[in-house]
């Protein structure tokens, strides 16, 4: 596992519209799903219902203890999430219709596969063997193509993106940003889910479908909506919500021989038992699968997640949460680690000498740090801040910033003076906040005559590569 957290309370989002038939059993079926000992956090979101609904809500509260949202005007589904999203405090996020067709005694099987930190987002699936009311064949066809034409854009192979049931980690959910107002919030939050990297789990689930007589709300226009958010969020907008350290990384990842020129250039330097800081979507980390001991360490869940997936069935490779900067190193110093590589990282932390003495006091006797750095201050610019880099280095500055951590110094050298061009075009002349995917590719081609540094050592690069043992 990477790591395991006790999951001690469960939010419910309960978006209400008109449902004062259903929404007190409802309640009351959410109040009795067999989860205990998890807390249950109840939020019902009313979209200002003219049916009684609002008044039923206000009396329940003094029956049933859950939280009520008032919207002003009828805004849909999506706005009524978007409002209850910042109020939940749960490990685990449900949804939930007000309506009858979905049944809270499916919250164990939805869950369980986050509490065993196997997912981090459960759809509940309602093709997949559970009984189900016989109903509409054509709703049953229009799902089924909205889920193909997700699918197609998501890279996901689930076989119900419609579902209401969908179970969140509570630290995912939150860290989402959803704009869709109405029922185009299932393919935005199924686009950014994917997008996210998250561990997406499907499981079969029962389901009683409504008639419209019966209160039904959905139509063929809502398809319609579906189809243009599937291809607004999968496509168009991919790029305004994701973080800009994500997309970087993710464009870094294939930059393949750009990332062996890196491992060869810190290879020499490698001992038995590793610690990486910092391993990101394991760029680096593939390299260094031959160690006795490699523990490869993220701060974000995302990034953890790509690590256990591709690394985590090595017997010799562990999967780790780690902040540098903190004093946490007394279970890592347990394990003689005699190489620390630390690249790209430093840069990111307010106090760095606080984060070098941290990294000093976890390598065993006589181990290297092995780290990597931008250079040169006068290079800052709109990409640096956008990466939120605190600094560029000089090599003054990282000496001296070494030093004052007890290390000594083997080796400091600058590396990739071809990449000074492009970072200085972008980051300073044109101001862009992202580093354009062509350049890169173009720069990964000609790799190779980065050979030519090793043998004239320029004083200068884009980055600094130092070498210090304890």
């Amino acid at each position: 596992m990477v790591y395991h957290k006790n999951m001690a309370k469960l939010s419910i989002i309960i978006p209400a519209f008109n449902e004062v038939a259903t929404i007190r059993e409802v309640l009351k079926r959410v109040r009795e799903a067999p989860i205990d000992p998890i807390e249950k956090e109840i939020i019902v979101v009313d979209d200002a219902s003219t049916d009684g609904t609002r008044e039923l809500l206000t009396d329940l509260r003094k029956e049933i203890p859950f939280a009520l949202i008032l919207q002003e005007k009828n805004q849909g589904k999506g706005a009524a999430i978007r409002r209850a999203m910042v109020k939940t405090t749960g490990d685990i996020v449900i949804i939930q219709d007000a309506d009858l067709e979905y049944d809270p005694k499916d919250y164990p099987g939805l869950i369980q596969p986050i509490l065993d930190d196997k997912a981090d987002v459960v759809y509940g699936s309602r093709f997949m063997g559970g009984p189900r009311r016989v109903l509409f064949y054509w709703h049953a066809l229009g799902n089924k193509l909205l889920t193909f034409f997700s699918n197609i854009f998501t890279n996901l192979n689930l076989t119900d993106m419609e579902t209401c049931y969908k179970a969140f980690r509570g630290e995912l959910f939150r860290s989402l940003t959803i704009s869709s107002n109405r029922f185009g919030f299932e393919p935005e939050i199924t686009a950014k889910v994917a997008l996210s990297g998250a561990r997406v789990f499907e499981v079969p689930i029962t389901y009683r479908g409504r008639t419209y007589e019966e209160g039904k709300k959905i139509t063929w226009k809502d398809g319609l909506v579906a189809v243009w958010a599937i291809l607004w969020f999968s496509l168009f907008s991919r790029s305004k919500w994701k973080r800009p350290g994500h997309i970087t990384l993710d464009r870094m990842r294939k930059m393949s021989r750009y990332n062996a020129y890196l491992y060869q250039a810190i290879k020499p330097y490698l001992g038995k038992r590793v610690l990486e800081i910092g391993s990101g979507t394991g760029n680096i980390t593939k390299f260094l699968l031959e160690r006795d001991l490699l523990i490869a360490s993220d701060t974000e869940r995302r990034y953890l997640n790509i690590l256990q997936e591709s690394f985590g069935h090595f017997r010799n490779v562990r999967v780790i949460p780690f902040e540098l900067g903190n004093n946490i190193g007394t279970e890592i110093k347990k394990e003689r680690i005699d190489t620390i590589v630390c690249i790209n990282v430093l840069e990111h932390v307010n106090d760095d000498i606080a984060a070098l003495k941290s990294l000093y006091r976890i390598l065993a006797p006589e181990g290297k740090l092995i780290i990597l750095v931008p250079a040169h201050q006068f290079l800052y610019g709109s990409l640096d801040r956008t990466l939120n880099h605190f600094r560029r280095y000089s090599k003054k500055e990282l000496e001296a910033g070494l030093e004052a951590s007890s290390f000594r110094i083997l080796e400091m050298r600058h590396i990739n003076s071809f990449g000074i061009p492009g970072w200085f075009l972008f980051g300073k002349i044109f101001g862009t906040k992202l580093l354009p995917t062509s350049p890169l590719k173009i720069f990964d081609v000609i790799v190779p005559l980065l050979t030519i540094e090793e043998k004239l050592r320029f004083p200068f690069g884009i980055s600094l590569l130092a070498v210090a043992q304890k």
